[in-house]
């Protein structure tokens, strides 16, 4: 068990968060592992920071982007870059419990799964404990998945054995949920680790904080990752609604 994981990090203007990301990296308890960030062009101290830990471990890889493209575009790169066996994701403001990736690789093992993820505990932007934890379906099929992203981006991680380096067009929004839909259609089920293994952080400034802006994403998934007609995502995204409002909150727990 100690195969090379590619851990996939785009970051821009995270000055404040990206050094204690990069520490959880560095304190896994698995330690064959490749972080590659590409720095989406960032204004502020982020590209210092990651050159200094760079400079010190070998198994920091970093790229600079010469304009800023998108965070899509940045996952892209780091990707075409990794060499590892398995693929995890981690955004540059988010946290990792030190045994993330030993216990994940065990459990893909164990159960000749080639995708999970786990559960994650919630903090706001000083890293204070928020006291949430969120879960997810103990067996996840692409149906669930098809009407509410249970996964976090932070804990997927992928077997490249099975499936390849899976990109998805830059421009995409959501794009970390269509990369889960292209894998569950391909497979049908997964399991995620029946714990936290992440935490994540709640910015005032993240997508996910404009209800808004993530209806219109999730309703561009429909018409245009999977290609229905106007009328017939409207129709989907009443059932993605009703999901999002009263079947993934049994999900949110306080711990």
């Amino acid at each position: 068990m100690n195969e090379l994981v590619s851990i996939i990090i785009p970051t821009y203007n995270t000055e404040k968060f990206i050094r204690a990301t990069l520490e959880s990296v560095q304190n896994q308890s698995y330690q064959n592992w490749e972080a590659i960030l590409v720095d989406d062009a960032s204004t502020d101290q982020t590209v210092a920071i990651i050159a200094e830990f760079a400079r010190n471990d070998n198994r920091i890889k970093f790229f600079q982007l010469a304009k800023n493209s998108g965070n899509g575009f940045a996952r892209n790169v780091a990707l075409e870059k990794a060499t590892g066996k398995y693929i995890a994701y981690l955004d540059a403001d988010d946290l990792w419990f030190p045994e993330k990736l030993e216990k994940q690789i065990w459990f893909l093992k164990a159960n000749n799964l080639p995708f999970t993820f786990s559960f994650y505990d919630c903090i706001d932007e000083e890293g204070n404990d928020l006291n949430r934890r969120v879960e997810a379906p103990l067996k996840l099929t692409y149906k669930q998945l098809f009407y509410c992203n249970y996964v976090g981006n932070l804990t997927a991680i992928y077997d490249t054995a099975y499936f390849g380096k899976i990109t998805l067009p830059a421009s995409q929004k959501r794009q970390d949920w269509r990369l889960w839909l292209t894998i569950l259609k391909q497979i049908k089920t997964t399991r995620p680790v029946a714990e936290p293994l992440a935490f994540y952080r709640i910015r005032k400034d993240s997508i996910s904080s404009s209800k808004f802006k993530l209806i219109k994403h999730n309703f561009g998934v429909y018409r245009g990752f999977h290609g229905y007609n106007f009328v017939f995502s409207l129709l989907l995204m009443t059932r993605f609604l009703f999901t999002q409002l009263v079947i993934k909150p049994r999900y949110i727990k306080n711990k």
